[in-house]
């Protein structure tokens, strides 16, 4: 993952070249998209079926070195289709809260995914990776 928001951009920019402050968020969500956010945020699955962002509560591995990437430390489950499917999965997003709130860094999948009823989506432990170049 390696597109930041507008959002982001602009408290980087803000806090190194006009001495502002960037304030974390209390709780950061991931969130599905059935087409590409882009910067300003869109393209959310809708709320329906079970969909909900759902809340990611390890940390991430800290950010050290040359590279500029962090990567998730555990499993992110929660998402489970009930009652309907929903739309192909395209891209992902962290987001500073469950509903509203900012887009932080979204990234298209590898590959789309379909999740139906019953099906579950889930991002093992290492592969959500945020990278800041």
């Amino acid at each position: 993952m390696s597109e930041a928001s507008d959002y982001v951009e602009n408290q980087i920019l803000n806090c190194y070249l006009n001495q502002g402050d960037i304030t974390a968020p209390t709780a950061i969500y991931l969130a599905l998209h059935s087409s590409d956010p882009t910067d300003d945020d869109g393209g959310e699955l809708a709320v329906s079926n079970g969909y909900a962002r759902v809340a990611i509560t390890t940390k991430f591995d800290t950010a050290t070195g040359a590279g500029g990437s962090i990567s998730s430390n555990a499993d992110i489950t929660g998402f489970t289709a009930s009652g309907g499917d929903w739309a192909t999965v395209t891209h992902i997003g962290i987001h500073t809260a469950a509903t509203d709130g900012n887009l932080l860094f979204h990234t298209p999948l590898a590959g789309s995914v379909t999740v139906t009823d019953g099906d579950s989506f889930q991002i093992s432990s290492g592969n959500l990776t945020v990278t800041v170049a």
